[in-house]
């Protein structure tokens, strides 16, 4: 009995640990951000920059240099998970500091509102 105890802690600790953190939502009301007016500015400066997520490094197979280049990945959990630092994402930008809240819910609410160049 003790060591079917001890088994099912095991399990329950590595299942926690396991657990993936979910991508988070903002409140978008009143906001339609797009790629050229909003979204570019921050993707130039936190993401494809030399070196890192540019049209020539492309770091780990990620190009932001473009819009057509930055849709590409905008639908996937792990673009916006890495912004957010969640743990089973590699924290974006690397080496620097996390995105504003603000950064982070523009670039939401232009994903959410369907990528709008």
């Amino acid at each position: 009995m003790k060591k079917m105890m001890i088994a099912l802690f095991g399990i329950c600790l590595v299942m926690a640990a396991c657990k993936k953190d979910e991508i988070l939502t903002y409140d978008c009301t009143g906001l339609t951000p797009t790629y050229t007016d909003d979204v570019k500015q921050i993707i130039d400066t936190k993401c494809a920059t030399s070196g890192c997520h540019n049209a020539t490094t492309k770091a780990d197979g990620y190009d932001f240099s473009s819009y057509a280049a930055t849709i590409a990945h905008a639908g996937k959990d792990v673009f916006m998970g890495s912004m957010q630092h969640l743990g089973q994402y590699v924290a974006m930008p690397e080496n620097g500091a996390k995105l504003s809240d603000t950064q982070l819910q523009t670039i939401s609410c232009w994903i959410e509102n369907g990528t709008p160049e």
